[in-house]
């Protein structure tokens, strides 16, 4: 009897659960209110079953409870029972799957009238491309991937040079129009998820996969990637805004085509130089650093790397949180930088600057902070020489204590939380995997430990302090 009494308190909690729970689906986004309609029919015809099986325990535990006076009886077979149950449960397929082969079919049905436009995944990161006023996409080629060529577009190819690309992981679309989603992948499998939408698909290398929907409510919704794609696969994540086609419109004439990204100059750093001098009295005119005013040597950093910074400050994506006290010094520097060139101009000076000696301030057990730099391995490079290909920029040979501010500020969100700072928060998330004060002093002795120019052997001593 007691089980009896466990099967029932389990079935009503179930199902009161079910209906309490202030856990639902997320609002629809989309016109695909049919899959709702699926998962709403899974359920009944699941629930339906779990009800039933429980109260059929139920009633057999009761019903054949024991008895010393009673004695089993075996019937090998029952062909009535048995085509019951076949039929009963053969209706039940049915009513799971058919609905779900209708809603696949319209799924991969695209209206004529769907714009288009390319989701590229790579570890851990999404961008987009737009055909350009041809309305064909250019030819790509994953062999043709570099730094300058990301997308993997090939020059040659007429179709390609009008592209719009997006190299944000946030898109916008235009609300109430149908839009056909085509996705690739430069790497492993991601998958695409807008939980609003109701609609995923998997991203593979070397296909081209698509799926379409109408976004039917503006607003801002995050994409995911559902499908476990290595170690920052929780952190891979975007946006899609929905908006008014007039403001769809003005958002796409501002990115730039594949045409103009390559007929662009090269950054110049001789006019980077001339720029460069409202850094001195901050960073050093060798771009040194100068800890007393908490300003990190920078000479011989990536461009890339500081360029995105430098954008960032600009914009207001970091040195905008009231605790972030010396990104707020940095952001009247960054505004003196007119525009994009401006920005790829000092950053291409800084980058031609020699390194200079990095002297060590932090103590820690650099044996432990190896273990636990592993994970940090996957973006910023095994000897911390960064990985563009992922936004990870180096770490080897910057100042530590600038390290340990910057880690402290992702942990508690001082930095990597702003609203378009997408890379800050992979970061965020990946800096909760320090759990102390202890592991970032240790991954840091570490990173101190790393070959880097202009390392001295201070360096590693003091790194490896807490070895004993």
């Amino acid at each position: 009897m007691a089980i009896a009494l466990v099967l029932m308190l389990l079935l009503v909690g179930t199902v009161l659960f079910h209906f309490l729970s202030p856990w639902n689906l997320t609002p629809l986004a989309s016109n695909w209110g049919a899959i709702d309609n699926t998962i709403l029919i899974t359920f009944w015809v699941t629930g339906f079953v779990f009800v039933v099986v429980n109260l059929f325990l139920v009633y057999a535990i009761i019903r054949y409870r024991y008895n010393a006076a009673r004695r089993s009886s075996y019937e090998p077979e029952n062909k009535s029972l048995e085509l019951w149950l076949t039929g009963i449960t053969t209706v039940g397929i049915a009513a799971l799957l058919a609905p779900g082969l209708v809603v696949w079919g319209s799924f991969v049905t695209v209206p004529d009238d769907a714009h288009e436009f390319e989701v590229i995944g790579q570890q851990w990161h999404w961008s987009f491309r737009f055909p350009g006023e041809d309305g064909e996409f250019g030819a790509v080629d994953p062999r043709l991937i570099t730094e300058d060529n990301p997308f993997g577009l090939d020059p040659d190819d007429p179709n390609s040079l009008d592209d719009v690309l997006v190299q944000s992981p946030v898109v916008l679309l235009p609300i109430d129009r149908p839009v056909k989603v085509l996705m690739r992948s430069t790497d492993v499998i991601h998958n695409f998820k807008v939980a609003n939408f109701r609609a995923k698909m998997d991203l593979l290398a070397g296909q081209v996969t698509y799926m379409w929907l109408t976004p039917t409510r503006e607003g801002e919704y995050d994409v995911i990637c559902a499908q476990l794609c290595g170690v920052g696969h929780f952190a891979m994540r975007g946006r899609v805004e929905i908006v008014q086609q007039e403001v769809f419109d003005e958002w796409f004439a501002r990115q730039p085509t594949f045409g103009e990204l390559q007929a662009r100059a090269a950054p110049d750093p001789v006019a980077g130089e001339q720029l460069y001098a409202t850094c001195i009295a901050c960073h050093g005119s060798g771009g040194e650093g100068n800890r007393d005013l908490n300003s990190p040597a920078i000479a011989g950093m990536d461009a890339w790397s500081v360029a995105r910074q430098l954008k960032n400050f600009r914009s207001g994506a970091r040195g905008t949180h009231s605790e972030d006290i010396y990104g707020q010094q940095m952001r009247p520097f960054a505004t003196l930088l007119a525009d994009e060139d401006a920005i790829r101009n000092v950053a291409a000076y800084i980058e031609t600057l020699s390194p200079v000696r990095i002297e060590p301030t932090v103590a820690g057990d650099a044996r432990r902070g190896e273990r636990l730099y592993r994970t940090c391995a996957n973006c910023h490079g095994r000897d911390g020489q960064g990985i563009r290909a992922v936004n990870g920029p180096a770490l080897a040979g910057v100042d530590d204590w600038y390290h340990v501010t910057q880690l402290a500020n992702f942990r508690e969100g001082v930095r990597g939380r702003h609203h378009e700072d997408m890379y800050g928060n992979q970061m965020v998330d990946m800096a909760q995997m320090l759990v102390s004060e202890r592991d970032v002093r240790d991954v840091v002795a570490y990173i101190n430990t790393l070959a880097a120019p202009g390392r001295t052997m201070a360096t590693a001593q003091l790194g490896a302090q807490g070895d004993d």
